[in-house]
């Protein structure tokens, strides 16, 4: 478990998953892997950096150290497209962003099975059971599912993302007071761009465990990395990040 997760339990009504920055592929997989796709090219390099002030709000977080490219904790077990008829990828992806092929070997049906036992079910199970203690302490519960990606990913959007594109499953993961809290902060400043509901509506996790009329809200980040690090080097630029994450502070914090 120390090994494939981290998860640091705290006592605020907020729950940060962290899905797809991590870049641990175990041996065995990695021998199935052609070189380039053992780099983690489309990881969502230093989420949980920008998020490491989550244990200075006494916010819970969990985060998984397994590789997207092993299997994806943000897809459902049983592979259906989220967004029908876009391009997507899969529970156990087989491409990268920009097409190339991950694999040698393709995993068999029985490795994805293996790969959902071993990994992606024990990371919901803590969802799942986090979410329900914060509910019982507080009466409520809100989980933030954290992500970034490239500002030019051809594949899924056409032009450059926005700065913060802010996704509740057009309204069915979060209640609207909560969405208004997180969306007045955004409203509040003019140094970055924003959408609700637009490519990103919210991944698995999101539409999954979001259910405002039982008083637990899901909200989906999806970050543009080119407002915090060097989109040709993936070099983490400090100055720029700690712009971003005061934002995301004041943002996450409203909705306690």
């Amino acid at each position: 478990m120390a090994k494939d997760y981290l998860f640091h339990h705290r006592n605020s009504p907020i729950l940060i998953s962290i899905p797809h920055d991590g870049k641990v592929i175990p041996e065995d997989i990695a021998a199935s892997m052609h070189d380039y796709a053992l780099k983690t090219p489309d990881r969502d390099f230093y989420v949980a950096q920008l998020m490491n002030f989550a244990k200075d709000f006494d916010i819970s977080l969990l985060k998984t150290n397994i590789s997207r490219y092993v299997i994806d904790m943000n897809r459902p077990a049983d592979n259906t497209s989220l967004y029908p008829g876009q391009p997507v990828t899969e529970l156990c992806p087989t491409t990268t962003f920009d097409n190339k092929d991950i694999y040698r070997h393709k995993p068999s049906s029985e490795d994805i099975q293996h790969r959902i036992t071993d990994y992606w079910q024990p990371y919901h199970q803590i969802i799942a059971d986090k979410l329900l203690v914060i509910k019982q302490q507080h009466g409520f519960a809100v989980l933030i599912d954290a992500h970034s990606i490239k500002s030019h990913v051809s594949r899924f959007f056409d032009g450059q993302l926005p700065d913060i594109n802010i996704g509740t499953n057009s309204g069915q993961s979060c209640g609207q007071e909560f969405s208004d809290k997180f969306e007045n902060v955004l409203k509040a400043q003019n140094n970055y761009s924003y959408v609700f509901n637009g490519r990103f509506k919210g991944g698995y996790i999101t539409r999954n465990y979001g259910q405002p009329q039982n008083n637990i809200h899901a909200i989906q980040i999806e970050l543009s990395q080119i407002n915090y690090l060097d989109e040709n080097t993936n070099m983490y630029l400090s100055e720029k990040a700690e712009k971003l994450k005061t934002l995301l502070i004041r943002a996450i914090n409203s909705l306690c």
